[in-house]
C-alpha cells in the first residue's frame, strides 16, 4: 500500500460531513453500491440515470431520469448538491460542464475527458511517460493499414468512444485480417490499435486521491476474463513483490498527475516476460474490487465517499484473501438460479443489483467469498457458481 500525506495548504478544500447531499452520475451497480456505503454514513444520495428504476434506485433519495449527454437532468442532479461524482465515465461533456459550474464535480472534467476516448487516453499515458504497449491510433481504413505493417500480425482494434466488456473490439490476426470489414464493424470512428502481448495475467490496481492530496492506493488484484468479460477477480495478486510495489507506484503517480479527486482504476498486463504496461483506466469503482468490500479494511465503496468528500482515507489493508466472481444474465436462461445452494458454501456472499432484464452478458450480481489463501477464496466463489 502506498500512502501520500495531506498537502498543507492556506484554504484547503473544506470536508462535506455526514448529511450533506452526494449526487451521482448514473445509477448503475456502482452507483448502487457506492449509495449503499454513502447512506450507511449518513449521506444522503441523489443520482441521474436513463432509467428510473435503475439499481441504484432502490437505495437512493431521489432519481434524475436523463441520458448521459441531457445537460438539463444533469444541471437538475448538480442544483443543492454538495458534490457530484459519477460511476460511469460515458457522460457528455456539455454535461459534465454543467454540473462543475453548480457543485464540486469530483473526478473532475479534464481527467474524465481523456479517459472516455482510448484515443486521447492511450495518448495522454505515453506523452507522460507511463508505460504503455506498442499502439497507434487510426482515424482511417488507410491509417489502419499502416498501422497493421508497423505493429505486426496480431492487433487488437479499440474504438475511442464507448466500447466496454469486449464491446466495440476486434481483433485482426493473420487469418482474421480483413481490414476493411474490421473499420466497419466499429463504424469507421477513431480507434485505438494495440499490438497483441504475450501475457502472464492482467491485474489491476485502486488509487483514491482526496481534494486535499491525500493519496492511498490498494493491493493488486489479479483478473480473469471470458469473452472479455472480468469472469472473476481475486486479492491479492499473487504477482512479485517488486512488481505489485511498481504498479501500485505507477498507480499512485497517475492520479495524481491527471488531478483526479475520487478512485482511479488502472488495468494493468504483466507480460511473460516481467514487464508492466497499463492497459485501460477508470475514474470510478471497479469491478475487480467489489471483493474490497469483504477482504480490506476500507471497501472501494466507502472510500470513493471518504475521497470526494474530503474526508480521511481509510485504511487499505488487506484483512483477508478476498474474491468474486461476476454474475450474468446467462445464467438465468433457464429460471432463476439456485442462489440458495451457492451462499451454502462457507464464507460465499451474495450480491445481486436488482435489474429486471436478465440479457446474455450483462452483469446481473456477484458472488464474493473470504479464505485463509487467495486460492481458497477463489474456489469457494467458483464451487459456488457451480452451484448456480
Amino acid at each position: 500500500m502506498i500512502q501520500a500525506p495531506l498537502q498543507e495548504t492556506k484554504n484547503p478544500p473544506p470536508i462535506i460531513c455526514p448529511g450533506g447531499l452526494l449526487a451521482i452520475l448514473g445509477g448503475g451497480q456502482l452507483g448502487r453500491m457506492m449509495a449503499m456505503a454513502a447512506r450507511i454514513m449518513g449521506y444522503r444520495v441523489r443520482v441521474m440515470d436513463p432509467e428510473a428504476k435503475c439499481p441504484a434506485s432502490f437505495v437512493a433519495d431521489e432519481v434524475i431520469v436523463g441520458k448521459w449527454d441531457n445537460v438539463d437532468a444533469a444541471r437538475r442532479l448538480a442544483q443543492g448538491a454538495d458534490v457530484v461524482t459519477l460511476e460511469i465515465e460515458q457522460i457528455g461533456l456539455d454535461a459534465l460542464t454543467a454540473v462543475a459550474a453548480l457543485a464540486p464535480l469530483r473526478p473532475g472534467v479534464e481527467p474524465v475527458r481523456i479517459i472516455q476516448d482510448k484515443t486521447l487516453q492511450k495518448t495522454w499515458l505515453f506523452e507522460n511517460g507511463f508505460p504503455v504497449g506498442p499502439f497507434r491510433v487510426v482515424r482511417s481504413e488507410e491509417e489502419l493499414r499502416d498501422a497493421l505493417h508497423a505493429l505486426g500480425d496480431d492487433v487488437f482494434l479499440k474504438i475511442g468512444r464507448g466500447g466496454y466488456d469486449g464491446r466495440g473490439q476486434v481483433r485482426l490476426t493473420p487469418g482474421n485480417a480483413e481490414v476493411a470489414s474490421a473499420w466497419r464493424a466499429l463504424g469507421g470512428n477513431p480507434c485505438v490499435a494495440e499490438q497483441a502481448l504475450e501475457l502472464d495475467c492482467e491485474i489491476s490496481v485502486m488509487a483514491a486521491r482526496t481534494p486535499s492530496g491525500e493519496v492511498r492506493t490498494y493491493p493488486a488484484a489479479h483478473n480473469h476474463h471470458e469473452n472479455q468479460i472480468l469472469a472473476w477477480s481475486v486479492l491479492p495478486a499473487g504477482v512479485p513483490e517488486e512488481l505489485e510495489q511498481r504498479a501500485e507506484k505507477i498507480a499512485a503517480a497517475m492520479i495524481a498527475k491527471l488531478g483526479i479527486e475520487g478512485l482511479l482504476c488502472i488495468e494493468f498486463f504483466v507480460t511473460r516476460q516481467g514487464e508492466l504496461y497499463v492497459n485501460e483506466l477508470a475514474p470510478r469503482p471497479h469491478n475487480s474490487y467489489h471483493q474490497s468490500e469483504r477482504g480490506c479494511a476500507t471497501s472501494q465503496f466507502e472510500q470513493a465517499v471518504r475521497a470526494v468528500c474530503n474526508l480521511p482515507l481509510g485504511s487499505t489493508d488487506l484483512i483477508a484473501p478476498c474474491a468474486i466472481v461476476n454474475l450474468l444474465g446467462d445464467l438465468w436462461q433457464n429460471g432463476l438460479p439456485n442462489f440458495p445452494a451457492a451462499i451454502a458454501v462457507p464464507g460465499v456472499r451474495l450480491h445481486l443489483y436488482e435489474k429486471h432484464t436478465p440479457r446474455a452478458g450483462r452483469k446481473m450480481g456477484h458472488l464474493s467469498s473470504v479464505g485463509r489463501t487467495a486460492e481458497e477464496a477463489l474456489a469457494r466463489v467458483l464451487a459456488a457458481k457451480q452451484r448456480l
